[in-house]
């Protein structure tokens, strides 16, 4: 079983190498964030035509999460229950295949003195909260989108640069932790425990073609996922395309 994320920043852009992507790898599950496009505008017809189920939370201009499926997606969920009257769309959760997706596109937090990094903060909370329920009720169990958090110093491209900055604060890092200590590995880690692998990176700067990055989307997987788990790849032939997202997909194959 193969499954992905990218966050396309404006399916409305991307929408052509989205369908590309999905008849080039063919993937079991792949889940969208950024989608930026109102739940009436979402090109659900486009995916279904191409053989595709899809399930997706819409919002204009920022935000939007989808998830893109060979199988019908079932007992779909979408927000975090403790944060009910959020406007935000930022999850969707669905069962795929036996398999409970939570595709997640996290808060950015803008600055540690920002407003909206106490946003983060509670939102890291609720979500924490609403993973730890899902994993009592399923063994087999995948979060994974952009979590606008680089876990560790390998995971950015200047340490001493990004010290204590947005994506690499030391709170930011221990929100993160917090999932994992319910019982969740870092896929990509797991594999490659050591390997420089990035999956963002700022369109200023020629940054990409500088190798110089950040790695922000994961996929965090339940220990029944892990050990099946055969490789996980960051797919940079889709960032170097033209008129690309900041993200590259990154996918996990799980010998399922």
């Amino acid at each position: 079983m193969k499954i992905a994320t990218w966050n396309v920043n404006s399916l409305n852009v991307r929408l052509p190498q989205v369908q590309d992507w999905l008849q080039q790898h063919t993937p079991d599950i792949l889940v969208l964030q950024e989608l930026k496009l109102d739940q009436d505008k979402y090109p659900a017809a486009v995916f279904q035509m191409g053989g595709w189920q899809t399930v997706w939370s819409g919002q204009k201009t920022y935000n939007g999460v989808a998830i893109i499926s060979k199988e019908q997606p079932q007992d779909v969920i979408v927000g975090l229950p403790a944060l009910p009257d959020d406007p935000q769309r930022r999850v969707i959760t669905a069962t795929i295949g036996g398999i409970r997706v939570i595709n997640v596109y996290c808060v950015n937090g803008e600055a540690p003195d920002s407003p909206k990094f106490q946003y983060k903060k509670q939102w890291f909370e609720a979500l924490t909260e609403f993973v730890r329920d899902q994993m009592a009720q399923h063994e087999k169990l995948i979060l994974l989108g952009d979590f606008n958090i680089a876990p560790t110093d390998l995971d950015c491209y200047d340490p001493e640069k990004w010290h204590e900055k947005i994506h690499c604060t030391s709170i930011e890092r221990s929100w993160f932790q917090k999932l994992l200590d319910l019982g969740l590995t870092d896929s990509l880690r797991h594999r490659y425990p050591e390997e420089v692998m990035y999956t963002w990176w700022d369109y200023r700067g020629a940054m990409f073609q500088r190798k110089q990055g950040l790695r922000i989307d994961h996929l965090l997987v339940t220990p029944t996922l892990r050990d099946s788990l055969q490789d996980v790849q960051v797919d940079l032939e889709a960032r170097a395309q033209e008129r690309p997202s900041d993200h590259a997909p990154v996918w996990a194959e799980f010998a399922l």
